[in-house]
C-alpha cells in the first residue's frame, strides 16, 4: 500500500468549498519541479488540457544537474510556464478548483520552489492543495491516454534515480514489489554514456547509437539477484573495465591496461555496437524481472513509466514480450515519460476524487517512502 500524507481533516481543508467533479468543477493546476524541468499542466475532469515543460540547458556543460542552478532556473521559469499552461488550456486562474504540486522525492531546493509557489497560489485563491508523490505520478501517466490499463496492473518504473516494479491495485493503492538494491537503470545508461565520452544527457544518445549497432557484439553479465529486486552496480563496473581494457576484457586486469589513445580508438571504431550491447543488457535485466513479476502475480496488464520508458529499445522489447506472453501492454506518450506536470495533474485528479487534500503546513522532502 502506498503511504501518502492525508491532512484533509485539518481546518484549512474543512473550511474550503471544494467543488464536485463534473460540470464546471474539477479543474486542477499542477506543478512539477523535482529536478531540472519546470512544468505546469491543467487537467479538467481527468483530461489533460495542457502540459508545458521548460528544460534547463545550463546543466549540459557540467555533465549533470547542479542543484543550486536548478533551483534558480525554476524560480525564473515557474511564472511564465504556469501562465503558458493556463493560456494553452483556455482556463483562467479564477476558474481553477485545486492546486497540485510534487512533494517528493527530488532535489530539495527544486521541490521547494514548486511547493511554495503552489501553496501561495492555493492560499491566495482559497483553493484546495494536493501534494503528489513523484513516482506515483510516473505510474499514473499510463492513465492519461484513452487506452488505459485495467486494475490491477504491474508497472515497471525506470528513471535516473529509481528502478521499481509496482503492483497497482487502484489509483491510490500501490505497492513496490521489486526495486534496485543499488543503482538505477537510468544511472547505468548515463554513467555508461559518460565513460564513452558522450555529452549529457547521455542516455538518449546511447539509444540513438544503439539503433545502428549489433547488440550481440559484446557480452556483459546479467546480475543474479534473487526475487524481484534489481542491481546495476556490477554491470557498471563491468562496462568500466571493458572500456579501460579497450574491449580485451570486462574484468580488472593488473597485467594489462590500454592507453588513453587505444581506449579512444576502440570506442570510436565500435561506438554503435558498444551502445547496442550495453542497452541490450540493461533492457534484458529489466524485462526478465518484469516477466518474473507477471508470472508470480498472474497479472497480464503490464505498463512501463519513467524517463527510461522513452528508450526505443525498451519500448520495443515490452511490446514483443507482451505479444509472446499474451500481455496487454501500455506505454505513455513520450511527453509523459520524462518529468512533466501532466502526470502530476492526473494523479491529483484521483486524489481530488478521494478528497485527499494537504494542509498549508505540508513540506517537500528529498526522499519519501511508498
Amino acid at each position: 500500500m502506498v503511504s501518502f500524507t492525508n491532512t484533509s481533516n485539518l481546518s484549512y481543508c474543512r473550511d474550503l468549498q471544494v467543488p464536485p467533479l463534473g460540470g464546471g468543477g474539477g479543474v486542477i493546476l499542477a506543478i512539477e519541479s523535482s529536478c531540472d524541468e519546470t512544468s505546469a499542466s491543467v487537467c479538467k475532469n481527468g483530461i489533460i488540457l495542457s502540459n508545458i515543460i521548460a528544460g534547463q540547458a545550463i546543466h549540459e556543460k557540467y555533465g549533470g544537474v547542479v542543484p543550486e542552478l536548478a533551483s534558480r532556473a525554476h524560480m525564473e521559469n515557474i511564472v511564465p510556464v504556469v501562465d503558458e499552461a493556463l493560456k494553452t488550456a483556455g482556463i483562467e486562474l479564477k476558474n481553477i478548483d485545486a492546486i497540485a504540486f510534487t512533494q517528493a522525492p527530488g532535489l530539495i531546493g527544486a521541490l521547494l520552489v514548486g511547493a511554495e509557489f503552489a501553496k501561495s497560489l492555493a492560499l491566495a485563491l482559497e483553493k484546495p492543495l494536493i501534494a503528489v508523490h513523484h513516482m506515483q505520478a510516473h505510474v499514473l501517466a499510463n492513465m492519461i491516454p484513452e487506452k488505459k490499463p485495467d486494475f490491477p496492473f504491474l508497472c515497471l518504473t525506470v528513471s535516473g534515480g529509481h528502478t521499481q516494479i509496482v503492483l497497482c491495485e487502484s489509483p491510490v493503492q500501490m505497492k513496490v514489489i521489486g526495486e534496485t538494491i543499488d543503482d538505477a537503470a537510468g544511472e547505468a545508461f548515463d554513467k555508461s554514456a559518460k565513460l564513452l565520452g558522450l555529452p549529457y544527457p547521455g542516455g538518449p544518445l546511447i539509444d540513438k547509437h544503439a539503433t545502428n549497432g549489433n547488440p550481440q557484439r559484446f557480452a556483459f553479465p546479467e546480475p543474479q539477484i534473487p526475487g524481484l529486486n534489481f542491481s546495476f552496480s556490477g554491470l557498471k563496473t563491468s562496462i568500466l573495465y571493458f572500456l579501460q581494457n579497450a574491449g580485451v576484457s570486462n574484468v580488472y586486469k593488473e597485467d594489462f591496461k590500454a592507453t588513453e589513445e587505444e581506449k579512444k580508438q576502440f570506442i570510436d571504431d565500435n561506438l554503435n555496437d558498444i551502445c547496442a550491447s550495453i542497452q541490450q543488457r540493461i533492457i534484458s535485466i529489466l524485462i526478465n524481472k518484469l516477466k518474473k513479476a507477471a508470472k508470480e502475480t498472474g497479472i497480464k496488464n503490464i505498463c512501463i513509466a519513467g524517463g527510461v520508458s522513452a528508450n526505443s529499445g525498451l519500448r520495443k522489447a515490452l511490446v514483443e514480450t507482451g505479444d509472446q506472453l499474451g500481455w496487454q501492454t501500455f506505454i505513455p506518450a513520450f511527453e509523459y515519460c520524462t518529468d512533466n506536470a501532466g502526470m502530476i495533474a492526473i494523479t491529483a485528479y484521483y486524489k481530488y476524487l478521494a478528497k485527499d487534500f494537504a494542509d498549508l503546513s505540508v513540506t517537500p522532502t528529498a526522499r519519501a517512502e511508498w
